[in-house]
Parts: C-alpha cells; sequence; structure tokens
C-alpha cells in the first residue's frame, strides 16, 4: 500500500488513521464534509478535500492511482438515525454505493469499511461471532448493515475486493465531547466539567464491549495490507471484554441520575477470534487505565 483514500478522515476515528498511515510512509487523500469532522484533526501531510459522498461521481478517483480506500464517513449514532432516518440513509447507503462504484471505476484494489455491531441488535449469544444472526434496531444499524451487503456484493459482482470491520463503541483520543455524535464517555466527561451530575439512560445495567481507537486503526491497517482476497468478509472489532455504563460512570466518578429510557441492545461484547485469527489482530487497549489518564487530561 503506497496511496490511500480516507473517508471521514476529520473525525474521530478516521483522524487517528490518517495520521497512522502518515507516520507509515503512505500517502493520504482524505474526503470528509465537515459535517460532523473537526477541520483541527486534520493532519497537513494530507491531501484534504471537503466533499460530500452524496457528490461524488463513477469518475471520482480515476487517474489517482489509489490502492486502499477505508471508509469511515457515515452519519453516526442510533438516536438521531431514528429522529432523521431519511437524511441518514442517504450518506449511509447511498453515499456507500456512490463511494464503492466509484472505487470499482477507479481499480482500488481493496475497500476496508466501517461497519458496526449495531448489525446484531439484541444479540443471544455471548460473545457474539460473525455467524450470529442480525436484527438491527435502528435506522442506522440497518443502514450500516446494509452498507456491508453492499461491499459483499461489490465483491462477487464487480471483483472488487473489500472487508467489513464491526466495530464495538470505539473510545480514546480526539473522541467528541459533545453534539448528537458524541459517545457515552464524551458526554460524562462535558458533565464532570460543567459540575453536573451523569446522565444515565435506562437503569444503566446495560453492558458495552469497549474498543480502544488505537486497536481500531490497527484492524483497518491489518485489514487493508492482508495479503489474501477477503471478498466482503466481516470481521468483529471488539475487546472481547465489556463493563456496565454504571462501571463506567463510576470509573470517571461523580453523582449518576437517571430518567430517559431509550430502546437498546442490553448488551454488547465481541467474539473476536475470527479478527485474530485471520488478520492476526491483537487488541491492547484497557479501558480501566485509559480512563484515568482521560481524567488526569482533562482534569477532573
Amino acid at each position: 500500500m503506497k496511496k490511500a483514500l480516507v473517508t471521514g478522515g476529520a473525525g474521530f476515528i478516521g483522524s487517528n488513521l490518517v495520521d497512522k498511515l502518515i507516520d507509515n510512509g503512505i500517502e493520504v487523500i482524505i474526503v470528509d464534509d465537515l459535517s460532523t469532522g473537526n477541520k483541527d484533526n486534520i493532519n497537513p501531510k494530507a491531501t484534504f478535500y471537503e466533499i460530500s459522498l452524496l457528490d461524488l461521481d463513477e469518475n471520482s478517483f480515476k487517474g489517482k492511482d489509489i490502492d486502499v480506500v477505508f471508509h469511515l464517513a457515515a452519519l453516526a449514532r442510533v438516536q438521531p438515525s431514528i429522529e432523521d432516518p431519511i437524511s441518514f440513509n442517504k450518506i449511509n447507503v447511498e453515499g456507500t454505493l456512490k463511494l464503492l462504484f466509484a472505487c470499482y471505476k477507479a481499480g482500488v484494489k481493496r475497500v476496508v469499511y466501517s461497519a458496526s455491531s449495531s448489525c446484531y441488535g439484541n444479540a443471544t449469544t455471548f460473545p457474539t461471532t460473525e455467524i450470529h444472526s442480525t436484527n438491527p434496531l435502528s435506522p442506522y444499524g440497518l443502514q450500516k448493515y446494509i452498507g456491508e451487503q453492499y461491499c459483499k456484493m461489490f465483491s462477487e459482482v464487480y471483483g472488487l475486493d473489500t472487508v467489513a470491520l464491526r466495530y464495538f463503541n470505539v473510545y480514546g483520543e480526539r473522541m467528541n465531547l459533545e453534539g448528537a455524535y458524541c459517545l457515552v464517555m464524551g458526554i460524562f466527561a462535558k458533565q464532570m466539567l460543567e459540575n453536573k451530575s451523569l446522565s444515565i439512560t435506562n437503569d444503566g445495567n446495560q453492558r458495552r464491549d469497549f474498543t480502544y481507537v488505537q486497536d481500531v486503526v490497527d484492524a483497518n491497517i491489518l485489514a487493508a495490507t492482508h495479503k489474501e482476497k477477503l471478498n466482503g468478509e466481516a470481521f468483529n472489532i471488539g475487546k472481547g471484554k465489556n463493563y456496565s455504563i454504571n462501571e463506567v460512570a463510576d470509573m470517571l466518578g461523580g453523582d449518576k441520575i437517571y430518567g430517559e429510557t431509550r430502546l437498546e441492545p442490553f448488551e454488547t461484547l465481541a467474539d473476536n477470534t475470527k479478527a485474530k485469527k485471520i488478520l492476526g489482530w491483537n487488541p491492547k487497549g484497557n479501558l480501566i487505565t485509559w480512563i484515568k489518564k482521560y481524567k488526569k487530561s482533562l482534569g477532573i
């Protein structure tokens, strides 16, 4: 891999990936419309195009000699997708289709697709393997799964090699502290900075498999550089250990308040055996250790 394109390269995960690619001597192009990304996250050594996925056409990548495309751009998060499913569908489904067709037309060697563990819905087996049935509980979860299916179809019909990485609750440096795309740790951190109680949906006993962003970056690079064709295969990218939301709140400290109820899976827990065996992935992040450092960096 000499040249890569990263959609969503100004976002939380995408910008961390761009930095690692550039550190590894890879030439990087970023495509991001900055609707949720942050311009301050953009590595100055990358070539940046401020453009929406919806503005791509079949000739967008022709002549750029791109080896691998990392597709991270999306309208993410469950609750906002429930409130606005049509806008989310345009970006997450139509945008992904436009991207894949442009990659095929440009002769891109592989597309690494950022999928989501939300495709499982309320899983019934833990740890959950990739062969578990899919039953998304939100427009976002369904749209990301449709993106997976498009990737697999492009591998089978068009010969474009693809791979789908199903992320489990990613945390780490540059995660948002506010806005509709803020994750639970970001929400808690912002509330603590404002001396507010930590607001918890449902009873807080729901459990999540939290995965460190640098481990997700490593998974992307391993998937991109895997020597054999992957043909749309899906891999769980999760630590394989989960914590309750109450436990996360206790790690951060502060008073807890309950009130809002929301439809959500009660538990997520990845079986990451497949990623370890085939991709050689080995997640190293430790949530407890990271939160201690995170609190110090925020002064809380």
